[in-house]
């Protein structure tokens, strides 16, 4: 479609909002990732940095959401710095570990940057 945008979804915490309420965060990122695949355009990337990269590891309940994402094209890049200062290099399960540069040049690309 010659109008369509390109999207970029930014997460920066573990979760979506900036509750108090942890499990209010995981429930409202939950039911986003859930609905995102049926919504046209899809984003072309999703970029993770900071608490945000918590939600792409080993133990998060949005591993199966990203994945059906991740395989219907929508780039999943997570960022080095961040999962390294949370020792969680280890612990990806989705997605592509990248750096700020990778970030900057998803978000520079994209018509349009949406911040969770």
């Amino acid at each position: 479609m010659a109008d369509q945008k390109d999207i970029v979804i930014v997460i920066k915490t573990n979760g979506m909002g900036s509750s108090d309420d942890p499990f209010l965060k995981e429930k409202l990122v939950k039911t986003y990732l859930t609905l995102l695949p049926k919504m046209q355009p899809l984003p072309v990337a999703i970029c993770f940095y900071t608490d945000g990269v918590r939600l792409a590891c080993q133990g998060s309940p949005v591993l199966e959401e990203l994945a059906a994402l991740e395989s219907l094209g929508v780039r999943l890049i997570l960022c080095q710095t961040c999962l390294n200062t949370y020792d969680l290099a280890d612990k990806v399960r989705v997605g592509l570990v990248g750096g700020m540069a990778d970030i900057m040049t998803a978000m520079l690309q994209a018509d349009s940057v949406i911040t969770l």
